[in-house]
């Protein structure tokens, strides 16, 4: 049987060509579960946004509506792996709760819980924005120098009046900064425009995993108790790239991280993907859920860990080819390969 790491996605995966991904959802007790629950709230449902006959960037890249997508959209995926070994599982940004959910440390109901409570969180409060931009070439090249200058320029900034800026997500070859208008503003003036979309403002997104979340994070802890956690089933990879092992973790310091840490400091996907790689060294890199954006980024952390002697886009691209290495589940001809 083949093992693999699964990467669990974050916000901005479901796009317009994700719409109908809860069409083959296999679980309709659950699913219907997750509606009933949004129905409570209020919140139009999942399948109802998932079934819209247009997509909406308004609608569902709102927090309240994309985080409990992706997260059904990932849990889904994760419940149809076929003869796939799971050894670790982790996660991007919003991608841990789903992640928490996949290895066992939340049960699918409490994880859609704690998902639609933060995306609901973090909407309603909605502070500051967050910016991607490459500090890799097209070629994917190592660049650390690059990467040094572009995170010394967001220092600089959050240094100046009433100017907030700092890292959110180090993101394989990309770096995603949040912070303040005046801040994102700054940045966006002080770097030229590179592969004809960078600096890239993301839509509906807050200042995620940065200090100006505080209040969110306060709220997260107020409203979900650590009872609702419990001991993963599987090796959780967080966002330090430190591990949660079955039977030997805390739940309590997994609920503080989870609603502390995770939501006020950097997270470090890059270290998440290194941690996998050299601590697991799985058959496969498996991303669930919408979409297959977070790909690129998987490959791009192999490589600056020098995973199986990568060492650039087209030393990837040509082990792709021959007996691929990541899987994304968005992608028919790769989710066959895994289900």
């Amino acid at each position: 049987m083949r093992t693999a790491v699964l990467i669990c996605p974050g916000r901005g995966t479901y796009t317009k060509t994700e719409l109908g991904s809860l069409t083959r959802f296999p679980d309709a007790k659950l699913l219907a579960h997750f509606d009933a629950r949004r129905s409570v709230l209020n919140q139009e449902t999942l399948t109802a946004l998932d079934s819209a006959a247009t997509y909406s960037v308004s609608k569902h890249t709102r927090g309240d509506n994309a985080s409990a997508l992706i997260y059904a959209c990932t849990l889904g995926d994760a419940l149809s792996l076929k003869d796939i070994e799971i050894t670790a599982v982790t996660g991007n940004s919003m991608g841990w709760y789903s992640a928490l959910a996949c290895a066992g440390a939340l049960t699918p109901e409490n994880g859609f819980e704690v998902v639609n409570t933060m995306g609901t969180l973090m909407q309603q409060s909605l502070i500051g924005g967050q910016i991607i931009h490459p500090f890799l070439g097209e070629n994917w090249l190592p660049n650390p120098r690059r990467k040094a200058e572009l995170l010394r320029l967001a220092a600089e900034i959050n240094t100046r009046p009433d100017h907030t800026l700092t890292l959110s997500i180090d993101l394989g070859g990309m770096l995603v900064l949040a912070g303040n208008e005046a801040g994102l503003k700054a940045f966006e003036s002080a770097v030229p425009p590179e592969q004809s979309r960078f600096p890239m403002r993301l839509a509906n997104h807050a200042a995620f995993h940065t200090t100006l979340q505080a209040p969110v994070a306060a709220q997260g802890r107020a409203q979900l108790p650590a009872a609702l956690f419990q001991q993963p089933q599987k090796p959780l990879i967080d966002g330090r790239g430190s591990i949660w092992w079955p039977g030997a973790t805390k739940t309590d310091q997994l609920h503080a991280y989870t609603l502390g840490h995770q939501v006020t400091e950097p997270y470090d996907f890059t270290a998440a993907i290194r941690t996998a790689a050299r601590e697991f060294a799985p058959d496969l890199f498996i991303i669930p859920g919408p979409g297959t954006t977070l790909g690129g980024a998987v490959a791009q952390s192999l490589i600056l860990a020098n995973h199986q002697h990568l060492a650039s886009k087209q030393d990837f691209q040509t082990r792709q080819a021959q007996n691929p290495l990541v899987i994304s589940m968005g992608l028919p001809e790769q989710r066959a390969m895994v289900t």
